[in-house]
């Protein structure tokens, strides 16, 4: 599923054809994805001039006067602005044509992901009770500290939870908790104040960095212009169990961590 870094390439590299064009009409080729497509979508977009293109957590926000569409890739979607003649291939379920004869096609071969609405000055469901975003200055290891006060689950399990904090998701966690000499399994609770500012500052550093490499590659996952992303290429131990570990060489460690693969290094990480 495409993380964080994903979803924010993607964002950025719509929106230069996106902000400010007027959206000429919208074509539903299936009344529904993951969820059924709320009927607002071809109502009240039609007319209406794209104010900004926006992302909260994995989710991507297209702003409008008349309220906002709220797009999730899901498992296997994608977006991209392409020529309003394009032919329509397989799970190409949504077209929104601009006013300059261009379109903003959704494709999504699982149909996991969606298309809903969010009325003006309203906070769709799927977004209330979400965590700060990880590069916003709010989510520090102060903040990591006092939230994890009498938590027992496993540190990786409580970055992950959204709750606590969006779009850190399951390789990001592992390559943040690596950078950060966190082992995974380690109680929330007993992470002290320190290393729980260690371990922001590896969140930030790798999503930045993740983002300006592209995000990483997974099977399903390639950007608006068709290029995958880079960053896979550096993971230290997401997807490298039983290799050696870049830093001291010992065997990686691995296990099932909330249902989730997990992978460290039982030296360099405690």
């Amino acid at each position: 599923m495409p993380e964080l870094p994903e979803v924010e390439t993607t964002r950025r590299g719509l929106e230069p054809h996106l902000q400010g064009r007027r959206i000429h009409g919208v074509i539903l080729r299936r009344p529904d994805l993951r969820w059924p497509i709320p009927p607002d979508i071809e109502r009240a977009l039609p007319g209406q001039r794209i104010a900004a293109i926006r992302r909260r957590a994995k989710y991507l926000l297209l702003d409008t006067d008349a309220g906002s569409a709220l797009l999730h890739l899901g498992m296997s979607g994608s977006l991209r602005v392409l020529p309003g003649d394009t032919p329509v291939r397989a799970h190409d379920h949504v077209d929104i044509s601009l006013e300059d004869g261009r379109l903003l096609r959704f494709n999504d071969p699982r149909r996991f992901g969606c298309l809903l609405w969010q009325p003006p000055g309203e906070t769709h469901e799927l977004l209330r009770g979400l965590g700060p975003e990880p590069l916003d200055a709010a989510f520090d290891g102060d903040y990591l500290f006092a939230r994890s006060r009498g938590r027992s689950a496993p540190v990786k399990s409580f970055l992950m939870d959204q709750r606590i904090v969006v779009g850190v998701g399951n390789i990001y966690a592992a390559e943040s908790l690596f950078m950060a000499g966190i082992n995974p399994l380690r109680e929330a609770g007993k992470v002290s104040r320190e290393r729980y500012q260690r371990l922001a500052t590896a969140v930030k550093d790798i999503l930045g960095y993740a983002i300006t490499r592209g995000g990483t590659t997974l099977r399903d996952f390639i950007s608006p212009d068709g290029a995958p992303g880079y960053f896979e290429q550096e993971l230290s131990v997401y997807g490298r169990e039983g290799q050696a570990c870049v830093r001291c060489g010992r065997p990686l460690r691995h296990a099932s961590i909330g249902q989730r693969a997990s992978v460290w290094c039982g030296h360099c990480q405690r």
